[in-house]
């Protein structure tokens, strides 16, 4: 098929628009789409990816309604986000084919208030959705449903159109399914060409971390534009991330019980009766179980020094502290270089999350004291704990004003002369 310039245009003009559409309708996949490149490709036959492009057959396309071109949008997205496309590995390439598919579709269907022909193409039919289990595949991961169809594929049945498409006629588990009424309709991905995934290169390893940070960015974007979270607008798989976000390392209950009580004793506190609970102080009783951390000042270095890793790290180290103590640590959370970015009060995990990090200049640790001292003097914070690599001049001990620190490396090179210390890994 030789194509016009005009030809071409036009089916391009379809894409992003089809891209447009899915930005308003379905936020999460649209933002993830302005990552990738689009391009005509008659050897396709129907549609593929490859983690970098989304290619479609110009026949193929030409065959499509807006709808199931977002459709056809979103599942080839969803294929590069899950990053199917690198963890075939060494499993079976049909059976693991007709697992992403299921686990894709059935969270298009998800993202669509479960409505079937979200996911229906005409000379298609319905596509697979449904686990061997009978449940939904958006509540599994493409390898859990791989393994649920270990001995129960059936030889799939071909749909009559474009059967010998590269995507070899995917069918659910039985190869078939009952519809409305009892009759079997193809639920075939015949049209979904996987043949372009290939992994185990260097390349691909920083194609996966790169869509792992890509994916959480959008999951983060549509949650703070749209707290409800309704319809369309992030999947669970997404929804999910967001929550994990990385495993913190340290035991904050125990490390800041530990750091707090010794601190105490060094700065002659005492606890406090419980009839002063709203006074601002470390740890009210420190064996009870009710236990109160408040006024924790955070502050992650967000310098040239510091990688996204790093910072993701740090990030990940304070959510850890809240999650540990249950809703109960009070602070503030702020961020430096060679400058302070101002502090942000948090009482939940969900007012936490809005605070973004900012910065990549120089280090600069006495920016943070005189900040204190110039800001915050009327509402000293009780403790100050700064997430660095401690790559800079340590100020002199003065300046913290008796306000207990410590410092949490992510090496094992750095010595603070003064405070305490601990240390993460990257």
């Amino acid at each position: 098929m030789d194509l016009s310039d005009e030809k071409k245009r036009e089916y391009m003009k379809r894409l992003l628009m089809s891209r447009m559409r899915l930005l308003i309708n379905n936020g999460f996949y649209g933002l993830l789409l302005m990552h990738m490149i689009y391009t005509l490709d008659e050897k396709c036959e129907t549609a593929a990816t490859d983690g970098k492009r989304i290619y479609f057959d110009p026949n193929f396309l030409e065959s499509l309604s807006d709808t199931e071109l977002d459709f056809i949008m979103m599942h080839e997205i969803l294929h590069v986000a899950l990053q199917h496309c690198f963890r075939k590995g060494d499993r079976e390439a049909e059976r693991f084919n007709i697992a992403c598919d299921i686990v894709v579709n059935s969270n298009i269907m998800l993202s669509n208030n479960m409505n079937a022909k979200a996911i229906t193409l005409k000379g298609y039919g319905e596509s697979m959705h449904l686990a061997p289990d009978g449940k939904e595949g958006y509540e599994y991961t493409a390898e859990q449903v791989y393994n649920m169809l270990a001995g129960k594929m059936k030889k799939p049945k071909q749909c009559t159109k474009n059967a010998s498409a590269k995507g070899t006629g995917r069918s659910n588990a039985a190869g078939k399914s009952k519809q409305k009424g009892g009759n079997e309709k193809c639920t075939s991905g015949a049209w979904d060409d996987h043949s372009r995934w290939e992994a185990g290169t260097e390349e691909d390893d920083a194609l996966r971390d790169a869509w792992t940070k890509r994916v959480q960015d959008a999951a983060e974007a549509i949650s703070i534009r749209d707290p409800s979270n309704q319809w369309g607008l992030l999947p669970l798989f997404a929804e999910r991330m967001l929550k994990e976000l990385r495993r913190p390392q340290t035991d904050w209950r125990t490390i800041l019980t530990d750091f707090i009580q010794e601190d105490v004793v060094d700065y002659s506190f005492t606890p406090p009766d419980r009839r002063f609970d709203d006074c601002p102080f470390f740890l009210p009783d420190f064996n009870e179980k009710d236990d109160c951390v408040e006024d924790i000042l955070f502050m992650i270095d967000t310098s040239g020094s510091m990688s996204d890793d790093m910072i993701t790290a740090a990030y990940s180290e304070v959510k850890g502290a809240i999650d540990q103590f249950d809703g109960k640590l009070k602070g503030r959370l702020g961020f430096f270089d060679a400058a302070v970015v101002e502090p942000k009060p948090f009482k939940s995990e969900d007012e936490f999350r809005i605070i973004k990090p900012e910065g990549g200049g120089g280090t600069d640790f006495q920016m943070i004291f005189e900040y204190v001292r110039q800001n915050m003097q009327d509402s000293l914070p009780a403790s100050i704990i700064i997430l660095t690599d401690g790559y800079a001049p340590f100020p002199a001990e003065q300046m913290a004003m008796g306000i207990p620190v410590l410092w949490l490396l992510n090496n094992e090179d750095v010595e603070p002369p003064w405070g305490k210390a601990a240390r993460i890994t990257v």
